[in-house]
């Protein structure tokens, strides 16, 4: 008897493209992929572009430019791959920061400004604070090399966003959807001190809405050590105006001093530009869905334009809602700050039980997801999972 015949399909690898590699000491420059370099079908028209910025205090950044043929971002391994800006037609997710160039690390001094150096270079729509400490600048015990007890200072936000990535590539899927990612490792190393190791993947699919950050940081070292991550998540115009709407399910939500406990009642929504105003900060215990995850979503006052984002409420147990309406000169932005903690001072986190250590190797994932909302009905239908 014949044997059946049977069909085989062969996966298509995806298609690799190293940028940047500390360990095979490689930097490639100006770059530019189309799907036609590749020989996909172009359904939608995408492009990835590595160039290189001049002049000022931007001179010698790398930044990676992705358009999906719909929505556009634009990734900054310099400054450890954050997140600089994201467009879609008339909507850009991001900022107008007192800060104009996108600064080099190696012009921030962080400990400047009683700690504050962290603010030389903050204009990113996403940021990450850690991976030592994520909060507000103070002192902090340390064990040292003698094994003795000693007081230091940590700065503002932590160091990561100040770090280079040491390994970036590209990968394209050679298979529907073609998804399109952006890798990178960011390290934060020190002798006496943490050895952390940040895996980072940006990544969005043809013609989408949407795009997706993923994280995986490890301890590489050979003793438990704390840590702490927060998105530092930053809006401004054209979704942040007088009467723009804040939209989440939470548990509690908790004013951090007596300033904002006065407008408590108005957590969820927005001034317009008012000079000298001050900074209004609520923390909350965001609400999980049947998934796990909770749901946040920024839209403007008209609600025909938003911008949401969702995340797995055990990985980031907290939410920190700052708003800064300030003068547009001042930098007019609210932040959107899923963490594992909140951002305070390191030693009041640890008291409140909300830094998380890792064992030697042990590593922990984080996901979020984003998307653009361009019209009613689509904000209509985020407001109802938000």
């Amino acid at each position: 008897m014949a044997r059946p015949k049977t069909s085989h399909t062969t996966k298509l690898e995806p298609f690799r493209k190293i940028l940047t590699s500390v360990a095979e000491n490689r930097r490639v420059g100006e770059w530019k992929l189309s799907p036609r370099d590749l020989k996909l079908p172009v359904k939608h028209s995408w492009s990835v572009r590595q160039r290189t910025l001049h002049g000022g205090k931007q001179e010698g950044v790398e930044v990676i430019e992705v358009d999906n043929g719909a929505l556009r971002f634009t990734v900054i391994p310099t400054r450890g791959m954050g997140i600089l800006r994201v467009e879609m037609g008339d909507v850009r997710l991001g900022w107008d920061s007192p800060v104009k160039e996108v600064v080099h690390p190696q012009f921030v001094n962080l400990a400047s400004g009683g700690g504050l150096g962290w603010l030389e270079g903050f204009n990113e729509f996403i940021v990450r604070c850690g991976l030592e400490s994520c909060g507000a600048p103070g002192p902090d015990t340390f064990r040292n090399d003698a094994g003795g007890e000693v007081k230091r200072d940590l700065t503002l936000h932590g160091k990561i966003a100040n770090t280079p990535a040491s390994e970036v590539e590209v990968v394209i899927e050679r298979a529907p959807p073609y998804r399109i990612r952006i890798r990178g490792r960011v390290d934060e190393r020190s002798l006496f001190g943490p050895q952390f190791e940040l895996w980072t993947e940006i990544s969005t699919e043809p013609g989408s809405n949407k795009f997706r950050v993923k994280d995986q940081i490890r301890n590489v070292g050979a003793s438990v050590q704390e840590f702490q991550m927060l998105y530092h998540v930053n809006y401004g115009a054209p979704l942040l105006e007088a009467g723009a709407r804040f939209r989440a399910a939470a548990k509690s939500v908790t004013p951090r001093n007596d300033y904002p406990a006065k407008d408590i009642r108005h957590f969820d929504t927005f001034a317009g530009p008012t000079a000298g105003a001050a900074e209004q900060v609520y923390f909350l215990e965001p609400q999980a869905d049947g998934a796990g995850r909770a749901k946040i979503l920024l839209h403007n006052a008209a609600a025909d334009r938003g911008a949401s984002m969702n995340f797995s409420v055990e990985q980031l147990p907290c939410f920190t809602l700052w708003k800064n309406t300030v003068a547009i000169a001042d930098g007019y932005v609210t932040g959107l700050e899923p963490g594992t903690g909140f951002p305070n001072p390191r030693q009041m986190e640890r008291q409140a039980g909300r830094v998380p250590r890792l064992a030697p190797g042990e590593a922990r994932r984080f996901a979020l997801d984003f998307a653009i909302h361009r019209d009613r009905a689509q904000v209509a239908a985020a407001v109802g999972v938000a």
